[in-house]
């Protein structure tokens, strides 16, 4: 007789963060994203519109810099909200997108400057968190 194994545990719950109200509101409002980083730094949103203006300007080392700061913050909240390296945090929910964002800026000038093993691991990370992301 053979059993199907399935994993009893099943996948931890999606993370969803709190978000930063003010934050958002500033950089919704106009305001540079660098003021909101320098006055909300654990912001992953307001790194990852610094991170995605540098791209778009080719200031890809500095892109590089912004989406790993970003993506730093990000984890910090995560694990303060309960992830522990692994499952779902969607881009529905809005406050993570700061986080998923940075990840995704993070991959393409990884990519950009060679460094294969971290884009890589990024594309996988925006796979594990949310499929819809990465192709």
């Amino acid at each position: 007789m053979t059993h199907a194994h399935q994993n009893l545990l099943g996948e931890p719950p999606a993370t969803l963060l709190p978000g930063d109200p003010e934050a958002e509101a500033a950089l919704a409002a106009g305001t540079d994203p660098a003021e909101v980083a320098a006055g909300h730094p654990r912001a992953s949103a307001a790194w990852a519109a610094l991170a995605e203006a540098a791209l778009a300007d080719g200031r890809t080392i500095e892109a590089y810099a912004y989406a790993r700061t970003g993506y730093h913050r990000g984890l910090d909240a995560l694990r303060k909200n309960g992830w522990r390296g692994h499952g779902p945090v969607p881009w529905s929910h809005e406050p993570n997108r700061g986080f998923l964002r940075c990840v995704t800026v993070l991959a393409r000038a990884a990519e950009a400057i060679g460094e294969t093993d971290e884009q890589e691991r990024c594309t996988q990370l925006l796979r594990d968190c949310d499929p819809s992301l990465a192709p």
